[in-house]
């Protein structure tokens, strides 16, 4: 009995830091996946103000900007924003990193977006 003494003390020691390292991955990718969600936001706020008859290319990065500046808080770290509006259609690319919180990861978060350009016609198609 003497010789079990502080054995679950000792055990205490050796678990405790394998549990936080645990919950800290848990509360790492559960930021990683809000910040996946974030960038999507992004990528299709720009992509719809991108792809209206006159919207621009630079009206859709600023959107994403905003969106990412409003909803994103820190959880997005660095964010880029690259809207490409061509004759037809508008591609949308947001991504950035991920805030660390778990020692060692560097993950990274990425929405992307595509339509076409909106355009109006009449019966004719003209």
């Amino acid at each position: 009995m003497l010789g079990d003494r502080g054995a679950a003390a000792t055990q205490l020691v050796l678990v405790f830091p394998a549990l936080i390292l645990v919950l800290l991955m848990g509360i790492q990718f559960a930021l990683a996946w809000h910040a996946q969600h974030i960038a999507q936001t992004a990528a299709s706020q720009a992509l719809a103000a991108a792809s209206t008859q006159h919207g621009n290319a630079g009206g859709g990065q600023a959107r994403a900007r905003e969106v990412v500046s409003r909803i994103g808080g820190r959880v997005l770290v660095a964010p880029s924003v690259r809207v490409t509006r061509g004759a037809e259609t508008v591609h949308v690319r947001v991504s950035g990193g991920v805030i660390a919180v778990a020692p060692g990861l560097d993950l990274r978060a990425e929405g992307t977006a595509a339509g076409p350009v909106d355009r109006w016609t009449t019966p004719g198609g003209r």
